[in-house]
């Protein structure tokens, strides 16, 4: 299978390509390896695929663009069967300082890489949304049915547009669309940006980590390997089996349907860190969710897969690479 994959550098992105990679898929990657994060992480996940591309069959090609522009897919000549769409400015905290890159990213390039899709007749165009659809939704957990028009910050609003604008042409061009919800993804080469790697790089460096909402937040945390799996089913599985529908076009959240207390979810960093936390208690940030919980029953039945990871194994895991990370 021929895949495109939009933000193969990033965290998500670097991990699906791997396992496709693997799998003997040729996958064409684009980055535009932005500084919103440490380049250097990129940069090495992408060294990691080029490795893994030529200790196989050379099945991967790379192209740094930036989606934002029209033609900026005009190079991809070959025919594509599959695009999978991961491609976004991340980050709740940080929209809340420069909400007009979200716009331009994750509402202009979100457009124009689904003209791409539509241009080229993929069978299947997977993308990626939030959690943070729901805003502060009380009626736990969470389901697909659930309103999604109360977003309460400007990276939600933008992911909750990109559903309505796949909608739109699953409906005028018989597109198929397949948008996820992620619930709070971690795992080995996560994020520098998020809670998890803040708090261990904290820990280690003996500074007080940032606890906001005084800890009394809960979270469906999922681990990454989980949500490849997903994903990679997601694109095997046959349309018709994922969307009975007249109009090609679904959404499915994708979390671990276990939700954790915040505090419990520090207590295993400091295990397996080896090391007890300073923690600064603070207030409720604004645009910050109290809890998620996701019903992710309506994608573990279409795809015959529930995320299994152990909250205590994934942590684990991502504190042994993140300590050799860390002595680079």
């Amino acid at each position: 299978m021929k895949i495109l994959v939009t933000g193969c550098a990033g965290f998500i992105g670097y991990h699906l390509t791997k396992k496709l990679l693997l799998s003997n898929n040729i996958v064409y990657g684009v980055d535009n390896l932005n500084n919103y994060y440490s380049v250097d992480l990129k940069k090495d996940r992408l060294n990691h695929l080029i490795k893994i591309s030529s200790d196989n069959k050379k099945n991967f090609f790379f192209k740094k663009i930036d989606l934002t522009e029209n033609s900026s897919l005009n190079f991809l000549k070959d025919k594509i069967d599959y695009v999978i769409h991961l491609a976004a400015q991340a980050g709740v905290r940080y929209s809340l300082s420069y909400p007009r890159k979200y716009v331009e990213t994750n509402i202009n390039g979100f457009f124009n890489v689904l003209e791409f899709a539509k241009n080229k007749k993929v069978k299947k165009f997977i993308f990626a949304s939030t959690s943070s659809v729901y805003g502060n939704n009380k009626n736990l957990p969470s389901k697909e049915t659930h309103k999604t028009s109360n977003p309460l910050q400007i990276y939600a609003a933008t992911k909750a547009a990109n559903e309505l604008m796949a909608h739109s042409y699953s409906n005028l061009y018989n597109l198929t669309t397949i948008g996820l919800r992620f619930f709070t993804v971690y795992g080995p080469s996560s994020r520098p940006d998020m809670s998890l790697f803040k708090f261990a790089k904290n820990i280690i460096n003996d500074k007080p980590i940032e606890v906001f909402n005084h800890g009394n937040h809960s979270r469906d945390f999922t681990y990454v390997e989980d949500i490849i799996e997903s994903i990679n089913r997601l694109i095997k599985i046959k349309s018709k089996k994922l969307i009975k529908k007249d109009i090609p076009h679904e959404i499915y959240n994708i979390g671990s349907n276990r939700p954790i207390k915040l505090m419990k979810f520090i207590q295993k960093l400091e295990k397996y860190l080896g090391k007890k936390s300073k923690k600064k208690f603070l207030n409720l940030q604004k645009g910050d969710i109290i809890d998620t919980y996701a019903d992710s029953s309506k994608l573990n039945k279409a795809i015959n897969f529930k995320p299994h990871t152990s909250i205590d194994e994934g942590v684990k895991n991502f504190c042994e690479w993140f300590l050799k990370y860390n002595k680079k």
